[in-house]
């Protein structure tokens, strides 16, 4: 049995998953969350991000299902905000850490009337443990988000891994799509 704290863990497993070349085929991964949305009628504010280059791209899901509230996040010192968005191209501009994120003066929604969260991650688990970039921004989210909210880890297959070694503040993903 190893020695090393989670903290360590995760640390060495952030270092080696930038080493290693990762990405795939977003159009699979978001089919599978399309497919989720359409088991999910009840879900109607929905917050998903602007992917990296290393994450799965979700930002066609607004076009196919305008019907939805779809929120962005925005990096507000240590805290993050969901702004509403109805065209990603038009709404997001480069933020914090040169990530899109909408303007300052797009409409925030409060988390309590989020019900799902798509959330990115470098990898994920089976259990439905999140290994993110190291900030806590979505764990702390998370940890503020109603209990009947889903929570759903966005990755490519490559990016599961056997173990995130979770700790206390990680909050786990309901699900995981592929």
């Amino acid at each position: 049995m190893s020695d090393q704290t989670p903290s360590i863990l995760k640390s060495q497993l952030r270092k080696m998953l930038r080493r290693e070349a990762r990405g795939g085929d977003s159009y699979a991964v978001r089919d599978g969350v399309a497919d989720w949305i359409k088991r999910h009628p009840q879900v109607q504010t929905i917050a998903t991000f602007a992917a990296l280059p290393d994450e799965v791209d979700l930002t066609e899901l607004v076009t196919l299902f305008p019907e939805k509230c779809w929120l962005f996040p925005r990096v507000d010192g240590e805290g993050v905000c969901f702004h509403a968005s109805t065209d990603p191209t038009k709404d997001l501009v480069p933020g914090a850490f040169g990530i899109l994120e909408p303007r300052a003066d797009s409409p925030i929604v409060p988390i309590d009337e989020i019900d799902a969260f798509l959330c990115p991650g470098m990898a994920f688990d089976r259990q439905g443990g999140r290994l993110g970039r190291g900030k806590g921004f979505y764990d702390r989210l998370l940890s503020q988000a109603r209990t009947d909210a889903h929570k759903i880890g966005i990755a490519f297959p490559s990016q599961i891994v056997p173990n995130t070694h979770c700790e206390a503040h990680d909050i786990p993903m309901d699900e995981v799509i592929t």
